[in-house]
């Protein structure tokens, strides 16, 4: 017979878990319900039997999370079945905190994806909104311990409160070091005058009484952590270290007692001391070079804004002010809050909740960021401006995201998983020898191998390396989504290029015109149908047009990789490819846009494109090391000028739609290449994704599309075998800080087991093998990119 978790309520399967007559469905219920027996805390299932259950404690505490006002300046998004809220939460110090707020969902399974920004100590929830509502979110976190710092004097700006703690406790810390020094002279000088031994108790108990807070108020963070750690049963880096301070404390406090001895208090508060300072000083150098914050404030998003003179004219977002009415495009990502005041909206907002479905809103109704425009442009005011980081923290969303394993994080996991416990052996092993042979020296031993091995310097060496560059290629113009990806370009075999606005600009080109006069309202249905449009050509054919004559459209409609079709009372205009329009001429080599009207070929807009400078060089330094294929949706005209200026053994391909492109991207990678494709990010969307790495080129600032893994300003694509060469090279750099940490860590447990090293020298030594990691690989990265 079959039952159900007693945690998450779910049928156990047959092998289920059983404790004290409870059955759970995995180790992962069993964990969060022992943390909750041990903490008095409610579980889900217990929730489950009294529906509407709420801690006493807790009880109308967040009533007023039930006003829809407030609780619509506080979410994120919602739509009629899911809502996001981002939580500031100042709780949030270790891997355990991490663990159970990414859980979430075993707590509530109205909850369906919550995730943690550990240095932002920020979680963002998705959740299902008939089942559960923000009140009942906001209760369930308090009741684990995780209230969230709501301010509702200033939720528009959500101002976090500064934590200091840190400082205060390296103060005391300090303050307590160096009285403990001074009073510790005596004893140090073995100085026999007779007032000194007559005061020499008391100047004891006085190094005693200072070691006090140091270790209960000073320390207490290594406590906790280790504590949590060992509760949620994972082998923390605090463990060690708690424990050698818990070590000396005893130690030196039965010496005092028993008036067997000074103790090891200057050890004991020396190490609390500069184990805090070195922590200070790593926070310090992390924020200087954080990455997850610097790299994303150079990406270019950008939005066009209708002036009051009607003119439109493109702003960087951060210059967007509530108020402004704002133009979206089919294809465009709305990157604000409002309210549609003009057109009809099929909003896709896969790229916010991971569900491939349209949202239609109607004028009147507020739209979120976040959503993609599918269908005739949209008008907006702004009613609320959105951070940047809102929109790079979607792009780099798990539901986009490719997971391939990152063989250098494996590594960081696998070292770190045994780290500890290999620290703890050792430790053990050398104190019971020590022991044995010289026992004033074990505890020395004991605390030193404790404190100066540390795996921070290996689980550096890939994000600073790696989010350094990341920096870098954004002040170049080359915006990754996340340091992953980076790793993945120095691993690759194949690079596919798209030809039309990828290898060709459009950008300086020619337009002549060739075909049937087009009337001044054929013009200006041409002029306002392009204007839906994202597409480079439609873009740069709108600015050439000179009608001034926006006539509304009934119908709008883009048909990826063909053209887009339109309509008004008695025109429909089709333009795009000469298939696509019916045009009766002969096929030829020009990069063009045919017109027809109802159903009548007019003509044809011909661009003199030209390739982009400098991209045959590239292309010629890639071919050394990499398999290079061009992929083109054009016809076989430009084979010849193709043939004479790329690497020899370049494959090309011509007449490729963009299923057609999807297609030999597979077949690539069956074959067991590793791909990245280079294209327009519209067109080529399909292949952008299936690739191993998609990389969208722009042209202006407008394109910001989920498909693709990076997104290159056409300016530096000349320079694209460069930053690949650099993203080696960042791989390099991995590799010797690897060897690096590998080397001190070893030297410097050779010291401390065979007992010439102190506590306090250790204390000094682990937070600076730390912060040399971070010079090195900051020093190497930014030397390997100088000349991008």
């Amino acid at each position: 017979m079959k039952t159900n978790c007693y945690h998450c309520g779910d049928e156990c399967k047959t092998l289920d878990i059983k404790v004290e007559e409870k059955n759970f469905c995995c180790s992962g219920c069993k964990t969060v319900y022992q943390i909750f027996e041990e903490n008095n805390l409610t579980c889900y299932y217990d929730m489950q039997s009294s529906p509407g259950a709420t801690p006493p404690d807790l009880e109308g505490r967040f009533d007023y999370l039930e006003n829809e006002e407030i609780v619509e300046k506080l979410i994120d998004f919602t739509d009629d079945s899911t809502t996001i809220v981002n939580f500031y939460i100042p709780h949030i110090h270790c891997s355990s905190c991490i663990w159970i707020l990414e859980n979430l969902q075993k707590l509530n399974k109205a909850i369906v994806h919550s995730d943690v920004n550990f240095p932002e100590k920020t979680v963002r929830i998705t959740f299902s909104k008939q089942k559960t509502n923000l009140k009942e979110l906001v209760t369930l976190l308090a009741s684990i311990g995780y209230e969230p710092y709501i301010s509702l004097e200033d939720f528009s700006k959500k101002e976090k409160e500064v934590d200091r703690s840190l400082i205060y406790k390296i103060g005391i810390a300090g303050f307590a070091f160096g009285n403990v020094m001074f009073l510790s002279f005596p004893e140090y000088f073995e100085v026999s005058e007779y007032w000194l031994d007559q005061y020499k108790p008391i100047f004891r108990w006085l190094m005693f009484a200072f070691s006090i807070p140091v270790v209960f108020y000073s320390g207490q963070d290594y406590f906790i952590s280790a504590y949590k750690g060992l509760k949620t049963k994972l082998l923390n880096i605090d463990i060690p270290i708690a424990l050698g301070i818990f070590v000396l404390f005893v130690r030196s406090s039965v010496e005092i007692i028993f008036d067997l001895g000074t103790g090891f208090f200057d050890s004991l508060t020396g190490l609390v001391f500069f184990l805090l300072l070195g922590k200070f000083v790593q926070q310090k150098t992390y924020n200087f070079l954080s990455f997850e914050r610097d790299y994303k404030s150079y990406f270019p998003i950008g939005v066009t804004v209708i002036q009051d003179d009607g003119k439109e004219n493109n702003l960087p977002i951060y210059k967007v002010n509530k108020g402004d009415r704002v133009l979206i495009r089919s294809g465009e990502l709305i990157p604000v809050d409002g309210i549609l005041v003009e057109g009809s909206a099929n909003l896709d907002y896969s790229f916010v909740t991971g569900e491939s479905r349209l949202i239609e809103k109607s004028m009147g109704q507020k739209v979120y960021a976040g959503g993609k425009q599918n269908g005739g442009i949209i008008e907006l005011i702004v009613e609320k401006s959105v951070e940047q980081s809102y929109l790079t923290q979607l792009w780099s969303k798990e539901a986009f995201s490719k997971k391939k394993e990152e063989q250098f994080q494996t590594l960081i996991n696998r070292i770190s998983k045994h780290f500890t416990f290999a620290v703890l052996s050792i430790a053990f092993v050398a104190t019971s020898y020590w022991l044995i042979v010289d026992s004033s020296l074990a505890l020395n031993v004991l605390t030193a191998v404790l404190i100066i091995a540390c795996p921070c310097a290996i689980a550096l060496a890939t994000p600073f390396t790696m989010g350094n560059l990341l920096r870098i290629f954004g002040q170049k113009g080359f915006y990754l989504k996340d340091a992953a990806i980076l790793e993945k370009l120095a691993d690759v075999s194949t690079f596919v290029f798209d030809k039309t606005g990828t290898l060709t600009t459009t950008k300086d080109a020619l337009i002549s015109y060739e075909g049937i006069e087009l009337t001044e309202d054929e013009a200006g249905v041409l002029k306002t149908s392009l204007r839906n449009s994202n597409h480079p050509l439609s873009r740069k054919l709108y600015d050439f047009l000179q009608s001034e004559n926006i006539l509304p459209l009934e119908d709008f409609e883009e048909h990826v990789g063909k053209g887009i079709e339109a309509s008004t009372q008695d025109q429909r205009l089709k333009i795009g490819s000469a298939t696509f329009v019916n045009a009766t001429e002969k096929a030829s080599e020009e990069t063009a846009v045919h017109v027809s009207k109802n159903d009548v070929y007019k003509g044809k807009f011909v661009f003199n494109s030209t390739y982009r400078e400098g991209i045959w060089k590239m292309l010629h330094q890639l071919k050394k090391q990499y398999q290079l294929l061009v992929l083109s949706g054009d016809n076989e005209g430009e084979r010849q000028q193709l043939e004479t200026h790329l690497p020899i053994g370049t494959s090309m391909f011509f007449k490729q739609k963009p299923a057609d492109k999807l297609e030999k991207i597979e077949a690539l990678q069956i074959a067991g290449d590793k791909v990245v494709m280079v294209g327009d990010g519209l067109n080529d969307a399909g292949a952008l994704a299936q690739s191993d790495i998609g990389i969208a080129i722009a042209e202006n600032i407008n394109v910001f599309t989920p498909a693709c893994d990076a997104i290159m300003d056409a300016k530096v694509l000349p320079k694209l075998d460069q930053f690949a060469s650099v993203a080696q090279k960042g791989v390099k750099i991995i590799r010797w800080a690897f060897l690096f940490s590998f080397f001190y860590n070893v030297i410097g447990l050779y010291f401390a087991v065979t007992g010439q090293l102190m506590p306090v020298i250790a204390a000094i030594l682990m937070p600076l093998s730390s912060v040399t990691i971070v010079a090195y690989t900051s020093f190497a990265s930014r030397w390997v990119s100088k000349d991008l």
